[in-house]
């Protein structure tokens, strides 16, 4: 039997470098999720895979498609972000799940801790900047 060699460390590397963050967005309104769409197209790295409009389809389409991240709006039809992001981290721990409000992040700190989710992100302050940040402060 013929094995192909492991690649190496440093080629490795540069294999996740040049794989993008597979992002699904979830937002009730389609504005957002334009804008959202928007945000991830302009920041080099990352690809919009999905988007929905409610927490139960969130759950649903994240296990289909095996999302890296989850940008997930706190307020959803049904079940909201926050158990909507209880739910996909139970069933994958590696999804980077990171909520959006219109609340400011001292205000939601602690609901955050029991969501299951990896971060907070103002709506008013979320932009490519961020989201590249949010993304390396939570794959560490």
């Amino acid at each position: 039997m013929v094995q192909a060699p492991l690649a190496s460390a440093a080629s490795r590397a540069t294999l996740l470098a040049t794989m993008a963050v597979l992002v699904l967005i979830c937002d009730d309104q389609a504005a957002f999720r334009a804008a959202a769409r928007e945000v991830v197209n302009a920041t080099d790295g990352f690809q919009v895979v999905g988007e929905v409009e409610s927490g139960e389809e969130s759950v649903v389409l994240a296990g289909r498609l095996h999302p890296d991240l989850v940008l997930m709006d706190v307020h959803l039809p049904g079940i909201d972000g926050l158990e909507a992001s209880r739910r996909i981290r139970a069933a994958d721990a590696k999804v980077v799940v990171v909520l959006l409000s219109t609340y400011d992040s001292a205000e939601f700190a602690a609901r955050l801790a029991g969501s299951g989710a990896n971060a907070f992100i103002s709506k008013m302050a979320f932009g490519p900047d961020g989201l590249s940040d949010v993304w390396a402060r939570s794959i560490v």
